[in-house]
């Protein structure tokens, strides 16, 4: 397990060869079911780092994916920037979300945490980050584009953030099925967090 400022952002596993798909923002329900298919047609398992407010909204959403055996993950309440915040609004932007999503993985919106906010959830959470970030929400890239970010920087053990958001759903519903397929080319097991 590699950590960066004492949260995880690689996880590599003895004698075999893994990869982990995680997906931000969710559940949306523009994108959210369409993945569950793909991911259920490619026998996958995922980690969604959902977004409170959303879980709230989404309720059912938010238990079919759970019903489908992939884990999920605390992207806090509101999708805060931790640098961009207090000490303390975070925290309780965090177990607000708590509230309805009730796991032990975290993942900061952005990557952006204080390190006193970090050593506070780290208590409560493993703390997820990633070492492949797809730039799926990124409307200047192209599908080809994100497909190539995952070719170039996947090695083992990678965490590869993608986004069930409806400002990804363009690149990430075209990008997912040939990523998976190159990912089995490659010899990758996918696991979850």
């Amino acid at each position: 397990m590699r950590w960066l400022w004492h949260g995880v952002w690689r996880r590599k596993q003895a004698g075999r060869k893994v990869v982990y798909l995680t997906f931000d923002d969710g559940p949306c329900p523009d994108t959210t079911p369409l993945l569950l298919d793909i991911l259920e047609r490619n026998n996958i398992k995922a980690t969604f780092f959902c977004v409170g407010d959303n879980v709230r909204k989404f309720p059912d959403l938010f238990a079919e994916l759970k019903r489908r055996g992939h884990h999920v993950g605390n992207h806090t309440m509101h999708h805060l920037k931790g640098f961009r915040v207090d000490y303390q609004t975070y925290i309780d932007d965090v177990a607000e979300a708590d509230g309805y999503i009730d796991s032990t993985l975290m993942r900061p919106p952005y990557g952006r945490i204080k390190w006193s906010q970090l050593h506070t959830l780290r208590q409560k959470y493993t703390v997820v980050f990633w070492d492949v970030i797809t730039r799926d929400y990124n409307a200047c890239l192209t599908p080809e584009q994100v497909l190539r970010i995952v070719k170039r920087y996947t090695r083992n053990g990678s965490i590869i953030v993608f986004h069930d958001s409806k400002k990804a759903a363009k690149n990430m519903l075209a990008v997912i099925q040939p990523a998976i397929d190159f990912l089995k080319s490659e010899g990758y097991d996918f696991c979850v967090l």
